[in-house]
């Protein structure tokens, strides 16, 4: 949520909507965790207007004063998110879509029941204590951006089809058809079943693996905010993960270990070394919106500026204000015309300069979107403007294959 170089405070708070008791309150300043808290006061106030607009049948949803944004959104008539943002650039889709992954994180580590149907304030309070880690990633600054886009981040490895295979013969082996493999938060090869899971949970799983402390083996029970909010599935009692090391870690992975090691040399670049991308672009963002997978990776090349945190906020800024403004705003869906007048007039390709506009300098940003994929870049301020859709157009016709 944060981003390095964009100092701001970001404060979430959630509560019982019937009752308007604040169930927990979560904050960040300058994309890093804040115990900073928000007076009960001014907590009661932003619950109170929003609770007096539906005694109207008025929905609020959004307000802005000077320097922050605030949204609301309600689930089920039972649950109240409020999220307050004085982050430079942050936007309304932004947070909506936070919220949204918030209350998913909610219902995976919870389950639908305890929220819909509170018997307990104080009790859900503490079992709401063990979504924090994952709520609290999505508020700090992430190299990831699924969060986001709501399409789950990958990763391509070079040697991709071994790692499919070797994961596929695991996942037989194990009697599970739900196996992935995830690198730094980013999928690396998964089952079919997996991928078939659906939003939100394809992507609250490698981030809830991600916020955890390392371990070599956990298990670890969920529930699937789409796929079954009320059941709390577990990945089978056989084999017993105590035999899962010795029986089939070995068997499957050990001779893969270099394949594997070379994933982790990947790191936030997400894409095979030497993979050819013009030396302009600073970062990438390519989403595949029916497969709802996606790359981003804002070091492709040297060390230039602007920072990697810099580059993620310009690249998730730019990407909000497509989205919200110019491309379809819901990520597989488009937007339904009446008629072939009003399909032509809808735009496939955008650019921005940010920053001054002088020969050489500021930052270029091109968005084109192409069948299912939508495809965002960071140029350097050498990159002639005459030339973005060109160099968008080769670079995802070369990408493609990946995604």
């Amino acid at each position: 949520m944060g981003e390095e170089g964009t100092e701001g405070t970001v404060h979430l708070l959630c509560l019982a909507a019937s009752s308007g008791v604040p169930l927990f309150c979560r904050s960040s300043r300058g994309g890093t965790p804040a115990r900073q808290q928000l007076p009960f006061s001014i907590i009661g106030s932003l619950n109170g207007v929003h609770m007096f607009g539906q005694n109207l049948d008025v929905q609020l949803s959004s307000a802005r004063t000077e320097d922050t944004i605030v949204v609301w959104k309600s689930f089920h008539d039972s649950i109240t998110l409020i999220v307050l943002s004085s982050e430079e650039g942050t936007s309304e889709l932004r947070l909506e879509r936070l919220l949204q992954m918030i209350f998913g994180a909610m219902v995976l580590l919870v389950g639908l029941e305890e929220l819909t149907n509170i018997r307990n304030v104080e009790r859900l309070k503490k079992e709401l204590r063990a979504s924090y880690r994952l709520i609290d990633s999505f508020l700090v600054d992430s190299e990831l951006i699924g969060d986001l886009t709501q399409c789950v981040d990958c990763m391509v490895s070079p040697e991709g089809s071994l790692l499919q295979e070797a994961l596929s013969g695991f996942a037989e082996a194990a009697g599970t058809a739900f196996v992935s493999l995830v690198v730094s938060g980013r999928v690396v090869a998964a089952t079919e079943s997996w991928w078939r899971l659906g939003t939100p949970e394809a992507v609250l799983l490698p981030w809830l693996v991600g916020s955890l402390p390392p371990q070599a083996a956990r298990d670890y029970p969920v529930y699937l905010p789409h796929g079954s909010p009320t059941l709390c599935l577990l990945c089978g009692p056989r084999p017993p993960l105590s035999q899962l090391d010795p029986q089939l870690l070995d068997r499957w992975w050990q001779p893969l270990l270099d394949p594997l090691r070379a994933c982790l040399s990947l790191g936030p670049r997400a894409l095979p070394a030497g993979f050819p991308l013009h030396t302009d672009i600073l970062g990438l963002l390519l989403l595949h919106l029916e497969l709802k997978r996606c790359l981003f990776t804002v070091e492709p090349s040297g060390n230039k500026e602007p920072s990697p945190g810099q580059r993620r906020h310009l690249l998730r800024s730019f990407y909000a204000l497509v989205t919200a403004t110019h491309f379809p705003p819901e990520p597989g869906q488009q937007e339904k015309v009446e008629n072939a007048a009003c399909l032509a007039q809808v735009p496939r390709a955008c650019y921005q300069v940010s920053g001054t506009e002088e020969p050489g300098s500021g930052w270029r940003l091109v968005a084109l979107h192409l069948g299912p994929r939508l495809l965002l870049l960071l140029l350097s301020a050498q990159s002639p403007t005459h030339g973005l859709r060109g160099l968008a157009t080769h670079t995802l016709h070369a990408l493609t294959p990946l995604l």
